[in-house]
């Protein structure tokens, strides 16, 4: 079920209603309408993969007790290491078997010994990198001693399930989440309104710019050969625009949501194409993946204790993990790989750390230096973003190498489009004008016109919800990281 989608707009009021209104003062009774409800969301879009899901809960919720009840070491160890594997081989399997063998069969070609494997049509059940990476990061924490496993089904399952964060996160903890779903909830109509105010924010990025966006950046990148390099740049600024507001638009409307139902869920964006740096974009970039990745992969490999060459190899390795997550492509590597280059300089010299808080805090217009490093960042990271959005590797060189070519110099042209592309320029214009305005907010319209008159704040939401229709698309547009 899509958050932009009319089936939604009809789930998530009925849910509301008998969560608050029916069974408000039953929290068991609660959560099991939030899991049933959550179970309901997700067999709506394919309800074979719900079978897989219930696997996944149930066998890491038996795994955990037992590892909290074995009385010894090697027992601890052999039910550890049976979720991780059964997790990462029921990962590897839908997202990685055609990939690996493919890789396989392609080198041994290349070494005179050619193989015609058998490839699966395979569906990549939706949100199982998320729930995945929910349920590892609960395994280890029981098995290092961090917490202790959940003792009922309902709440375990509740925690991996939550139907705002189930496809595309962000990704929880146990340690942030379970405590909530455990204790009884009480609606906060400030909450209640911030969440939906966040809800339209998200809804606006997602519609009225990601997905106009998406029609530009699909139309040149579907179509390299018949664009200048020009038109190139503008494709690769446009699909990194699209990109952020789809992503992060999905993130406010599961944080919103989640807010209706008086649950707080880790933030996964903060501004990061306000960035001065690489190191700042990726704090700033799904915090939520790159926090997991740091706390269950890069220190556990030594972090920043150690020599640079320690370093250095497990900033690469954490790169190049995180774009293989993101697909089965040599793309998505490059681009992990790529981000790890761009990450070298600052790890070298220490100066990784240099930009803790958002630029310009305080100050209505950041410095020339600011401007400069901000835009110097925003290049690099739309450079990468090449990578990430072409098919294979021989169409990201094909596409770099026309930006690089005289038709660099040209006017870029861009026919046959369905709307204005002027009048989305300057929609996209006031958008980042809103998000600079509201950057030191946990989202860009939080604290907008609070002060004002009520009349100007509710005049402005209902201009959101207007453009929202009029730039709403005939088809509902699927949010770009259900296919990660």
């Amino acid at each position: 079920m899509l958050f932009n989608s009319i089936p939604f707009a009809i789930f998530l009021p009925v849910v509301f209603v008998l969560y608050w209104f029916c069974v408000n003062k039953n929290l068991k009774i609660q959560n099991i309408l939030l899991l049933f409800s959550s179970f309901f969301f997700y067999a709506y879009w394919d309800y074979r993969f719900l079978l897989l899901l219930l696997f996944s809960i149930t066998l890491d919720f038996v795994a955990a007790k037992k590892i909290h009840k074995a009385k010894s070491s090697k027992g601890r160890k052999f039910w550890f290491i049976i979720s991780i594997a059964i997790n990462l081989s029921l990962l590897g399997f839908f997202k990685y078997y055609n990939f690996f063998i493919s890789t396989f069969s392609d080198a041994a070609g290349l070494v005179g010994a050619p193989v015609h494997p058998t490839l699966l049509k395979l569906v990549l059940p939706v949100g199982i990198s998320f729930y995945t990476f929910h349920e590892l990061s609960y395994i280890v924490d029981v098995f290092k001693k961090r917490i202790e496993p959940v003792d009922n089904y309902v709440e375990y399952a509740l925690f991996v399930t939550f139907f705002p964060l189930l496809v595309a996160g962000p990704i929880e903890r146990a340690t942030h989440l379970l405590p909530q779903v455990q204790k009884k909830r009480f609606f906060d109509y400030d909450t209640a309104a911030s969440g939906m105010k966040q809800i339209l924010w998200g809804l606006f990025k997602k519609i009225v710019i990601a997905d106009n966006c998406a029609e530009i950046a699909d139309a040149i990148f579907n179509n390299a050969a018949g664009y200048s390099g020009s038109s190139h740049v503008l494709g690769a600024v446009f699909f990194a625009i699209q990109i952020y507001c789809d992503f992060s638009g999905y993130s406010d409307i599961a944080l919103g949501t989640a807010k209706l139902f008086g649950f707080e869920l880790l933030r996964n964006f903060s501004f990061p194409y306000f960035s001065r740096d690489i190191a700042e974009f990726w704090r700033r970039w799904h915090i939520s993946l790159s926090s997991w990745f740091r706390d269950y992969l890069y220190i556990p490999l030594g972090g920043s204790k150690g020599s640079n060459w320690m370093k250095i190899r497990n900033t690469f390795i954490i790169f190049l993990v995180s774009g293989f997550w993101h697909g089965a492509n040599w793309t998505f590597v490059v681009w992990g790989f790529l981000n790890a280059v761009y990450f070298m300089p600052l790890l070298i010299f220490k100066r990784n750390r240099n930009n803790m808080e958002i630029v310009a805090q305080g100050a209505y217009f950041p410095t020339f230096k600011e401007v400069f490093d901000i835009m110097l960042t925003f290049t690099l990271v739309v450079f990468a973003w090449i990578f990430f959005r072409a098919e294979d590797m021989s169409h990201a060189i094909s596409y770099i190498s026309k930006i690089f070519s005289k038709s660099l110099f040209t006017y870029p042209h861009l026919g046959g489009l369905s709307f204005d592309v002027s009048a989305l320029g300057i929609l996209v214009l006031l958008f980042f004008v809103i998000e600079w305005i509201g950057r030191e907010e946990k989202f860009a319209i939080q604290k907008l016109f609070v002060s004002s008159p009520i009349y100007i704040r509710w005049a402005f939401y209902l201009v959101l919800i207007v453009t929202i229709g009029i730039w709403n698309k005939d088809q509902h547009q699927q949010f770009i990281y259900f296919h990660f």
